[in-house]
């Protein structure tokens, strides 16, 4: 019997149905195939048993990451259903010709940066991303036009240069390095050697290497290399919805470094308000470079305005999107009105740290305050020792536009500090989407931790004397514990079985201050900022266990 050919749309389907004797095949415009017999009623939900995708033009990809790419994206589009079941490996490599080594990295891919879940024994299945935030650099596409800085800025000739850094030996050491008299230490916030990606980076260096030698030797521009910055600004509006010229962004070896020339932008006689509580760091970098400052406090919408014009701030040092220690997310309508009061006066400024944005575990980030100014009053801040390494020393500020043109004008004879070696290459792992994996690889690690963390400490039978709070919040959540024991006591007796613990009430510094002179019990008694990042998920049921006995 001579095959006949019809063409139907049915939801968004481009069904083709060739008929023979024996068999309907069905072949989907969205890369789907069953074949199903005649004489059984037909399902749709049997479109998805089988896919298959064209490797006729993959570019620079593997095949690998070109099958990953091709799922992922029929998953943001809602082509396979959350909970759909995807093809087993075996079949979906004898299906599209590949080996299975193809679709098990592919998978892989996906599993760590939550696109899938497994099941033991029944295969894989599509996560329901729309629950927890996947970055998704498409979401942003029509974002208004691109901003740049107008006449008076200097203009930086644009470097075509792919650079490197060479990661040093004790790099990974240092990162699998733990204190050896605890088994956790909630007090630290750092990554651990297996999450960092060595792989792609050698191979970026290698490259870089190899491919500009002549660049390599060529100093940067006083802001940074050019291409990094560009990158860093395409990073900011696919992800953070901020417009800004490559221009108004400067690169510096940690914000330490940033701050310092923030102070001689803005001026030594300004004075200078940050949070309380909040990270002390802050204000040991402001009382090194000798400037005033003085300590707001907070109500649970962040810093409390009033407080700002009593003490007379100039400029504003602030953590809105996600506070530490204690989680607070600023609401807009807080914001709005700090930006009103920096409006007030020309010489008020704003300091926005954002220094973990990407980590935010579940929903999407929220928008900067910077995204928001329409006034140039806000100095963005920001840098990737979270994301990469404490000790990958990139960091990077974004300058309101008459900021940029006084930093060009006046401090431009100040060298980049961050070599020309890591510039590059975080360029080149940000441009090629490598980034972009990494973090949904690391919000899935991260998310999967704290996750058995919590498990066990509300299961355990420390479960009932513990409140959790913010564990929304970055890699670091707060705990407090009911107990009649004082903190100190609670710290030592948990240093004793080797967990070290971290006080929120170490942060405050002006309240807990006013609390210890008027003999009052301090309000933040026993509860700890738990950093989880660096904590070994095979140590957690002793962990859980020391923390049981504390009472």
């Amino acid at each position: 019997m001579k095959a006949e050919l019809l063409r139907i749309v049915l939801n968004h389907y481009v069904i083709f149905f060739t008929f023979s004797i024996h068999k309907i095949i069905i072949v989907s415009g969205y890369k789907k195939i069953v074949k199903i017999n005649i004489f059984k009623k037909v399902s749709l939900k049997g479109l998805t048993d089988m896919l298959t995708y064209s490797f006729a033009d993959i570019g620079s990809d593997s095949l690998y990451e070109h099958l990953y790419k091709c799922i992922k994206n029929d998953i943001k589009k809602g082509v396979l259903e959350k909970n759909e079941k995807l093809p087993s490996k075996r079949s979906l490599a004898k299906n599209l010709g590949i080996s299975v080594i193809t679709v098990e990295n592919a998978y892989a891919q996906l599993l760590a940066e939550g696109y899938i879940y497994s099941i033991a024994k029944k295969g894989y299945y599509v996560s329901d991303i729309k629950s927890g935030y996947i970055w998704d650099s498409s979401a942003m596409e029509n974002e208004r036009e691109k901003t740049s800085i107008k006449n008076g800025v200097e203009h930086i000739n644009l470097v075509k240069e792919k650079m490197c850094d060479r990661i040093d030996e004790e790099f990974a050491i240092s990162q699998a390095r733990t204190e050896g008299r605890y088994i956790a230490d909630f007090t630290k916030n750092r990554m651990i050697s297996d999450m960092f990606p060595f792989t792609i980076w050698t191979k970026l260096i290698r490259q870089v290497l190899s491919e500009q030698q002549n660049a390599l030797m060529t100093n940067p521009p006083s802001g940074g290399a050019m291409e990094l910055r560009r990158a860093i600004a395409k990073h900011l509006k696919e992800f953070r919805g901020m417009i800004v010229a490559p221009e108004q962004i400067i690169v510096g070896a940690g914000t330490e470094y940033l701050y310092g020339l923030i102070i001689q932008l803005l001026g030594m006689d300004k004075k200078y308000g940050v949070e309380d509580p909040g990270y002390d760091k802050i204000s040991k970098i402001y009382r090194c470079h000798g400037v005033k400052q003085d300590y707001i406090g907070m109500d649970e919408y962040g810093v409390i305005p009033s407080q700002i014009s009593e003490k007379k701030i100039d400029i504003l040092h602030i953590t809105p999107s996600h506070h530490f220690p204690t989680g607070i997310v600023m609401p807009i309508s807080r914001r709005y009105e700090l930006l009103g009061w920096a409006n007030q006066d020309e010489e008020r400024y704003i300091i926005e740290d954002d220094y973990d944005s990407e980590l935010r575990l579940s929903g999407k980030p929220f928008p900067t305050l910077q995204s928001i100014d329409v006034s140039g009053k806000v100095i963005y801040m920001n840098t990737f020792t979270k994301t990469l390494a404490s000790t990958v020393r990139i960091s990077y500020m974004v300058l309101p536009e008459d900021l940029a043109k006084r930093f060009y004008s006046e401090l431009s004879f100040y060298s980049c500090t961050v070599s020309n070696f890591e510039q590059y290459t975080l360029a080149q792992f940000m441009e090629n989407g490598s980034f972009e994996k990494h973090i949904n690889r690391l919000r899935n690690y991260y998310q999967n931790k704290r996750d058995a963390i919590l498990k066990e400490l509300k299961s355990g039978s420390i479960g009932k004397y513990i409140t959790i709070q913010e564990e929304e919040a970055g890699v670091h959540f707060l705990m407090h514990i009911q107990s009649d024991c004082t903190e100190a006591d609670i710290i030592e007796k948990a240093k004793a079985g080797g967990v070290k613990l971290d006080p929120l009430s170490h942060y405050y510094i002006k309240n807990t201050e006013k609390h210890e002179q008027n003999g009052q019990e301090n309000p933040y008694e026993n509860t700890y900022v738990m950093n989880y990042s660096s904590i070994n998920m095979e140590n957690i049921k002793k962990i859980v266990q020391v923390l049981s006995e504390l009472g």
